[in-house]
């Protein structure tokens, strides 16, 4: 049977990263279906459909050399790089294409195009992989799971940009053709109709909100005040908890138990779970062994049937499993989902870990009951346990020397004539031609049912003739402990409890670490979680500061690319928007704020930056290079830039929705980051496309009156301005841009 679960868990997993891969594939089409729509033409999606590969096998090549293997966090990591690894490609495409349509030949356009966009992509790659830089230092245990996870994304972004500055162009120069030799289909007029159309609302509606900047500057800080708002009021939690179709069974039956009792209703609960019709095997343990640490305790492995088969997740079997293995008298059951992921370091009936720790034992002994007992009572919490096992049986034989030593009975005749009985005594080896048994001493089964029937041992006197032992001594019954656990030198126990249905794990420290506070147990008792519990504490703990260190590692960066402090700020200024959509996701669906979902909100740190940099990129240079205002130059930017920000946008947001909308054996731990992405995007694209502009204009007046002088006297000497792209043209064909 153990052998069946072992098979059905290795088809478990390989079904996990099965699902992992087709999200991969799915990914990739997607973002290839975006480019084409929006470039409309088979060359031009070509290229990226090219570039998306080869930066996925060059990281490939960088996962070799790193030693890693293709797990969960790897292709989750490759997965969610395939929108960040086509933003470069798409993003010197739409450049050379724009020349193309301006009448420049494939290779003049290459030339100029990648020339003009080269540095806006090594801003774009140096920063996200700055965003990234705080993961590759996260510390405790969940730094490093994470750490795979950040490199293998680092080294698709690098990997990329490179294709992107090198592949790319080379390929555009070969591939696309002149505007003369276009005929483009019905449905390439049609789309280009309606992006048209879209670019035209977009400047409408920047010209009015360029001439409410104050009404807009107060809708950005109140995205801010609400964002952070809502990270105070979203649920918290570590890991998402996965349906891998295992669930993890401890049993715990009364301390005092014998075997043969402990096997029978062990059984018992087999047979009941068998009769759930989502229970495909189960595997049952007893007995001491490296897990099972009493008699009195045992495991169940319940393998699920596919979910696809079944049609339910773990925890609606689990809720239904509960109510009816209660009904099995003298013995408990506590089930966990097993997991994919985890940061346990011991094994426990239930989920979560709480230890007492305290060098007094009969102390412990006295506040571990009162403790568990005011847990049981909150709602936050299920299926409380505790490790503390006090109430065993013990017999004790109190020998009376006097008599013995009369009778010539030593102490070690006693120990002997007792082992004899119930121990494990080899007293022959019998040989046969095929085989040996071992011959073992031991009375018959039913003179060992009871304690008092160590009376009945006879032991032999030096005055010849059997002596009965309770002769010469008498048995006396106590409790006592089977096993005193121990954390570090002192005694120790470990309370374990599940969370209700709907609470956070963040909802259930708060309760606990409340009723610590109100017990008032001893100085010398020291608390604290152990195992997930604790991580999710120390994550908690990092959250601010792993954000502060992301975006003052971006500041820092930008700062040193731009050679300005204003201009980072204004790039930076986009992030609360992402941050409000993200936490506004998580919170609409249902879902905790954990580790994974804190990831994608630091991923939304550098996908939203892009599209501020490509907008700040082209008015710095429009005032720099044909000395225009600011406000004309942020809205030709803007304009200009239009086409890529939402291409970009796109093929990072369907780069993540196969992970939001994932229904696959372990999707639960992606669902998270996919969601994260999905909603900070759609807010921040809404958002940012007007605030953006704003900023930079109100930042571009706070630096002039530092100055002591105008944008417009500090700006590099301008040169004639033929047709500035005040407004949307009417027609790819007839799109202006800088040259």
């Amino acid at each position: 049977m153990t052998v069946t679960v072992l098979t059905d868990r290795t088809t478990t997993i390989r079904a996990s990263v099965h699902d992992v891969q087709f999200e991969l594939v799915l990914a990739v089409v997607l973002v290839v279906l975006v480019i084409f729509v929006f470039l409309r033409s088979a060359a031009a999606t070509f290229i990226p459909g090219i570039t998306v590969p080869v930066s996925i096998v060059g990281t490939f090549a960088v996962m070799y050399g790193l030693g890693f293997s293709l797990n969960n966090l790897s292709l989750m990591a490759l997965t969610i790089s395939t929108g960040f690894v086509v933003d470069d490609a798409v993003v010197m495409i739409e450049n050379i294409s724009r020349y193309i349509e301006e009448g420049e030949s494939p290779l003049q356009a290459a030339f100029v195009g990648s020339a003009q966009i080269g540095f806006t992509i090594l801003s774009l790659t140096v920063s996200l992989i700055a965003v990234l830089i705080p993961l590759l230092f996260m510390g405790d245990i969940v730094g490093r799971l994470f750490r795979e996870f950040a490199l293998t994304l680092s080294a698709a972004i690098l990997v990329s940009a490179v294709v992107s500055l090198t592949l790319t162009p080379m390929l555009c120069a070969k591939l696309l053709r002149p505007v003369a030799d276009r005929r483009p289909g019905a449905f390439a007029r049609a789309a280009e109709r309606q992006f048209d159309n879209l670019v035209a609302f977009y400047g409408r509606t920047l010209r009015w909100v360029l001439g409410h900047q104050g009404l807009t500057l107060i809708v950005a800080i109140g995205t801010l005040v609400l964002t952070l708002w809502l990270y105070i009021q979203v649920p918290k939690g570590l890991f998402p908890i996965q349906d891998t179709g295992v669930i993890l069974g401890i049993s715990e039956a009364p301390q005092n138990i014998s075997f043969d009792a402990m096997a029978e209703r062990q059984r018992a609960l087999g047979r009941v779970i068998l009769q759930d019709p989502a229970v495909a095997t189960i595997s049952s343990f007893i007995g001491i062994d490296g897990t099972n640490t009493t008699l009195n305790s045992g495991r169940i492995q319940i393998t699920l049937k596919p979910l696809s088969e079944r049609g339910e997740s773990v925890g609606d079997v689990i809720g239904r499993l509960r109510p009816a293995l209660a009904k099995v008298d003298g013995i408990t059951l506590y089930l966990q989902p097993v997991q994919d992921l985890t940061v346990e370091n011991r094994v426990s009936r239930t989920q979560f870990q709480y230890s007492l720790e305290d060098p007094g034992e009969a102390e412990l002994r006295s506040w571990a009951p009162r403790f568990v007992a005011r847990l049981r009572e909150l709602p936050e919490l299920r299926d409380v346990a505790t490790d503390q096992l006090d109430q065993g049986l013990q017999a004790r034989v109190i020998i009376d020397r006097a008599t013995a030593s009369r009778l010539g009975i030593t102490p070690q005749m006693i120990v002997d004539a007792l082992y004899n009985a119930f121990g494990q005594r080899q007293i022959s080896t019998v040989f046969t031609q095929l085989n040996q048994y071992r011959v073992v001493l031991e009375v018959l089964p039913e003179f060992r049912s009871n304690p008092s029937m160590l009376e009945r041992v006879y032991l032999k006197s030096s005055a010849g003739g059997q002596v009965p032992l309770s002769t010469l001594a008498t048995i006396e019954q106590r409790a006592t402990a089977l096993a005193v656990s121990h954390q570090g030198q002192f005694p120790a126990v470990t309370v374990s409890f599940n969370l209700a249905p709907g609470v956070s794990l963040g909802a259930a420290v708060r309760a606990i670490d409340r009723v610590t506070r109100e017990i008032g147990l001893p100085p010398s008792i020291q608390t604290g979680f152990q195992g997930a519990a604790r991580a999710f504490q120390a994550s908690l703990a990092n959250q601010p500061f792993l954000i502060l260190a992301a975006i003052v590692t971006v500041y820092i960066v930008l700062g040193i690319l731009y050679e300005s402090w204003i201009h980072p700020i204004t790039i930076l200024s986009t992030l609360p928007s992402a941050g409000l959509g993200a936490l506004l996701a998580l919170f609409l669906v249902g879902l905790d704020l954990s580790v994974i979902a804190l990831i994608g909100i630091i991923l939304l740190i550098g996908i939203v930056m892009k599209n501020a940099i490509m907008m700040i990129d082209f008015a710095l240079d429009a005032q720099r290079s044909q000395g225009l205002p600011a406000r004309e130059a942020i809205e030709q930017a803007s304009l200009l830039r239009f086409r890529p920000i939402i291409m970009t946008t796109m093929a990072a947001l369907l780069g993540g929705v196969p992970l939001a909308f994932g229904h696959g054996v372990g999707s639960e731990l992606r669902e998270p980051l996919g969601v994260a992405i999905v909603g900070g995007l759609i807010v921040s694209q809404v958002l940012t496309l007007y605030t953006t502009p704003v900023i930079y204009l109100a930042f571009d007046r706070l630096a002039a009156r530092l100055a002591g002088g105008s944008t417009r006297e500090r700006a590099l000497p301008a040169r004639p301005v033929t047709e500035p792209c005040a407004s949307p043209p009417r027609s790819s064909a007839d799109r202006s841009a800088p040259p």
